[in-house]
């Protein structure tokens, strides 16, 4: 398998669909590939991708921090799925939102817009939360799918409220410190040789090293429940372990295994996009492929990263790359799925 997939993936370095790779395959709890690929920049040198270099990963920042911190929440008692999200933000009740809940925030059917680009009036966390409270809906309350940045931002927000701390914090000490993260956070001060690039800043004058390509997260400070996160492949593959572990990692229990299967059942069935809280499952098209199994569950970053599983066969890929910094940037919406068709084929 090996050959084949560092054969596959040199062919779309090639093809400038990406500047580099790093991937890791777990198979019935054994990793059977680490491996990385290509280069973590290409301008003005080229400098190759290194085991621990270190990625913008974009929207797994919603799976590694706001949808675990919201699981480790229903778990304390602090929140129920069914609360409205007007308890925690008396504001938000206006303009038709009283009858939107947590799960909804969850599981994209909120009916909140999918994005606004509140980084250009340089808006800074606590006035974007006053605009998405503010905000009118697009979509009836849980009736339709429509991915939104702005429930993962509120979410972070209202988890904030209930731990009484900052979210970076929290993630800290409540994840990224029991599941032995040490190189995974917010605003990571590392030298820039150690981050995969991503697009080119005009403020910068310069590709972006270490700072979130998202920018309304930018905006926030780095800090957000939807984007802002980096971490390496080492860090992640804890991870997944985690989740596919029950929950539990190294006897350190950091969701419950029942709130861990409630979140991968599907909460969209009348909707085409299947979505778990926060996972994305059941659905076509997804970027696992057409061979993973229909139980299979998962998530992308559009910086060009992904994690999936597939607990029929206890199979789980991370894919982390950096796209953005590619000349064909559109070509990982065939290239993951792609990949997932040969790992899965292989096995």
């Amino acid at each position: 398998m090996k050959e084949r997939v560092i054969h596959f993936l040199q062919k779309e370095i090639d093809l400038e669909n990406i500047p580099g790779a790093a991937i890791y395959i777990s198979y019935k709890g054994t990793p059977i590939l680490k491996e990385v690929i290509g280069n973590r920049t290409l301008t003005p040198t080229k400098e190759l991708m290194q085991m621990d270099t270190v990625f913008d990963l974009a929207s797994l920042t919603k799976k590694v921090t706001t949808m675990t911190a919201s699981l480790q929440l229903l778990d304390k008692g602090e929140i129920r799925l069914d609360d409205p999200v007007s308890y925690f933000f008396p504001e938000f009740n206006e303009n038709g939102k009283a009858e939107v809940r947590i799960r909804h925030l969850l599981t994209h059917t909120s009916g909140l817009p999918a994005h606004k680009p509140f980084y250009e009036e340089e808006l800074k966390t606590a006035q974007i939360i006053e605009k998405i409270c503010a905000e009118k809906l697009e979509n009836p309350v849980g009736q339709k799918v429509v991915y939104s940045d702005l429930g993962f931002i509120l979410l972070a927000s209202l988890i904030e409220k209930v731990v009484d701390a900052p979210f970076a914090e929290y993630v800290s000490k409540e994840i990224l410190a029991p599941l032995e993260m040490h190189e995974t956070g917010f605003n990571l001060t590392f030298s820039r040789a150690r981050f995969a690039a991503t697009e080119y800043s005009e403020k910068l004058n310069d590709y972006k090293y270490g700072i979130v390509h998202d920018e309304n997260a930018e905006s926030m400070g780095g800090v957000s429940g939807h984007a802002g996160l980096f971490s390496t492949l080492k860090d992640l593959a804890n991870f997944a372990h985690m989740i596919e572990n029950g929950g539990s990692f190294k006897g350190k229990r950091i969701i419950s295994t029942v709130a861990l299967d409630l979140s991968k059942q599907n909460f969209t069935p009348f909707d085409e996009e299947g979505r778990g809280l926060g996972w994305q499952i059941h659905s076509p098209r997804l970027s696992c492929g057409d061979l993973f199994s229909y139980s299979s569950y998962g998530h992308t970053g559009f910086t060009g990263t992904s994690m999936w599983f597939d607990p029929e066969i206890q199979l789980h890929v991370i894919l982390l790359t950096n796209r953005v910094h590619a000349k064909n940037q559109q070509a990982i919406l065939r290239l993951r799925p792609r990949l997932h068709n040969l790992i899965r084929a292989q096995l």
